[in-house]
């Protein structure tokens, strides 16, 4: 990918350490990171910034990620959404896929992981931007 076409990801966690460390595994991958601390902070840089994608984890203070993801969902449907989390039961898994999460990556992750959800990020972007070639198309 070239420089124009680098994901932007938003990371949102309240772990500071956990950020670093994503952000140095998602720039070694070619992204562009953006961090947020809560879900109030992902939510206001979603519209803001309107990244790629985000990875969200569910347990933050101040609004969490299953009450971010529900409201992401609303204002920016296009935006896919990733959970992260330690408290990843079955129950949760399915709650936040039900609520239309694309992926869900447990604490603690593997750089695998990681590269399979740029991969899959890269694949719902370029679908994305498909879509809205086409609808363009038909305009016309």
């Amino acid at each position: 990918m070239g420089e124009q076409e680098k994901l932007r990801i938003l990371i949102t966690d309240d772990s500071r350490l956990l950020r670093k460390k994503l952000r140095e595994e998602l720039e070694h991958l070619n992204c562009e990171v953006i961090e947020a601390v809560n879900g109030k902070e992902a939510i206001t840089l979603v519209l803001e910034q309107e990244p790629d994608g985000v990875i969200l984890d569910i347990v933050m203070p101040v609004v969490g990620g299953i009450e971010a993801l529900e409201f992401i969902r609303e204002v920016a449907p296009n935006v896919p959404v990733v959970m992260l989390s330690s408290m990843g039961t079955p129950q949760k898994l399915m709650q936040c896929l039900k609520m239309g999460a694309v992926d869900f990556i447990h604490k603690p992750y593997t750089r695998e992981q990681i590269i399979h959800t740029v991969e899959r990020l890269k694949r719902l972007k370029a679908k994305r931007i498909e879509k809205e070639k086409a609808e363009e198309y038909n305009d016309l």
